[in-house]
Parts: C-alpha cells; sequence; structure tokens
C-alpha cells in the first residue's frame, strides 16, 4: 500500500517529498526540546534555510502518503483518550472536522454517524481505506467554511486542525455554528496558554505554518469570538501540556 500511494507522487515532486519528510521528522524530534526551552524561557539565534512557499493544500498532498507512518503511532494515545468521552454515541450525527488520513476512524464508536470533512483529496483518499465497515461518509470541505446548515450536529471532533489552518478563530466559529444547542466539540491540539512566553516556538511559527501547523496559537483567543461556547474541561494530553484536551459546549 506505502508502495502504490508513493507512486502516485510525480517525478518532479520526489525532492520535494524528502526535504518534506525530513522537516516533519525535524519538527517531531524538536518538540521536546522545544518545550524544554520555552519552559526556562530559552531562547537562541536560529537561521532557517529559504523554503518554497506551498499552500497547505500542496503541503498535506505530499505529505499524505507518510503522514501515518509519521503520527499515527504517537498521536493514537490520545485520539483514544479524547474519543473515549464521547461516550454512547448512538442515533448522534457526529462530525470529524479535520479528518485528514482518518487517523481517527478506526477508533470511532459505534452506533453513531459521522461525517468526515477535510480541504486536501489526497488526505481523503487515504481515509477512505479506513471506512470499511464503518458508518461514516467523507467531504471535501474548508474547516472555515463549512459546507453544513447550522445546528447540524450532536458532536463535533477537531483533532489536530485548528492549529493547521490559517484562520483557527473562523475554523471554531464554524464548527459552533454546525453545532446543536448542547453539542459539545472534542479538540486535541497544541496551544500556548494566555502571558506565555514561549519564544522558540514563536520564532517557529511562520516557518511551520508554511509547511503544516503553527505553533503560536493560543486557545482562550479563538474562544473569545465564540460567546456561545462553554469550556467544559480543559486537561493536559501530551508534550508536557503542549498538547491539550478541550471539551467545549454550546449554550
Amino acid at each position: 500500500m506505502f508502495i502504490r500511494s508513493f507512486k502516485r507522487i510525480s517525478a518532479q515532486d520526489t525532492a520535494a517529498v524528502r526535504r518534506w519528510i525530513f522537516r516533519i521528522m525535524l519538527r517531531f524530534l524538536l518538540t521536546d526540546f522545544i518545550c524544554k526551552c520555552d519552559g526556562r524561557h530559552f531562547l537562541t539565534r536560529v537561521k532557517f534555510f529559504p523554503v518554497e512557499n506551498m499552500s497547505l493544500r500542496h503541503s498535506y498532498t505530499l505529505f499524505a502518503p507518510f503522514y501515518d507512518l509519521m503520527i499515527g503511532a504517537a498521536t493514537r494515545p490520545a485520539r483514544m483518550a479524547s474519543l473515549r468521552a464521547l461516550g454512547d454515541a448512538t442515533g448522534q450525527t457526529i462530525l470529524v472536522d479535520g479528518v485528514g488520513t482518518g487517523l481517527d476512524i478506526p477508533l470511532l464508536p459505534s452506533g453513531a454517524h459521522y461525517i468526515g470533512v477535510d480541504y486536501t483529496p489526497a488526505m481523503l483518499r487515504r481515509a477512505r481505506e479506513k471506512c470499511i465497515g464503518k458508518n461514516i461518509a467523507l467531504h471535501a470541505g474548508d474547516a472555515m467554511a463549512l459546507p453544513y446548515a447550522g445546528d447540524t450536529f450532536d458532536a463535533i471532533i477537531m483533532h489536530l486542525i485548528l492549529a493547521v489552518v490559517p484562520k483557527p478563530q473562523r475554523a471554531l466559529a464554524e464548527a459552533a455554528r454546525v453545532l446543536k444547542p448542547g453539542g459539545r466539540i472534542f479538540i486535541l491540539d497544541k496551544f500556548l496558554r494566555p502571558g506565555q512566553a514561549a519564544p522558540l516556538r514563536r520564532l517557529i511559527s511562520p516557518l511551520l505554518g508554511q509547511l503544516a501547523t503553527r505553533t503560536d496559537v493560543v486557545f482562550e483567543d479563538l474562544l473569545a469570538g465564540c460567546p456561545q461556547l462553554a469550556v467544559v474541561s480543559d486537561t493536559p494530553a501530551m508534550a508536557q501540556g503542549w498538547f491539550r484536551f478541550i471539551l467545549l459546549q454550546k449554550i
């Protein structure tokens, strides 16, 4: 399966893929280092090499064949913990916002009807391979402009999406719009705390934001634009609390 996916990439993109893998591997290797450095208010002079100004869709198209191998195992325990909080989802309609390659799909509780949406067709192709035997439909769409009517979903899963999209405030507002009153949003992502210095994370965010994800998003800033959402719980998930489990409810 891995070989077949690799062959879908054109020859001229092969070098870009290799560079992309190297950058993503470096990002994960540096995660603990970044957290520790920021915890000590450490800042060093970092020189970045020039990178291509690739759109996120193009970036994740190149990344799709390797995404599961790179972060699947590392994020699986956190995904499982987040999804356990769904409880009995029988009869519910649940949106998997930013479904990506479908790493959440095998972990979804049975009994609900799921809709997965993602902006990148290459990621959706990978996700479809995981849909066999699952009550889930996949749609192409933008998390910042969801193609659904208001008050549609009983719950929304937002795993590793708010720190990826260019305008996370709009993505959270869109999730609130399509969520039914009383519905819940299950968030797993990396956020800075209000007032947290985190100089290294802020320094590298412009680079990583072009490639895959931002590292300077403050969740409380996003929530301030969604007065209809209330925090039910907010607990550490991974990487010394950089990644957080956040449960919201629409009031």
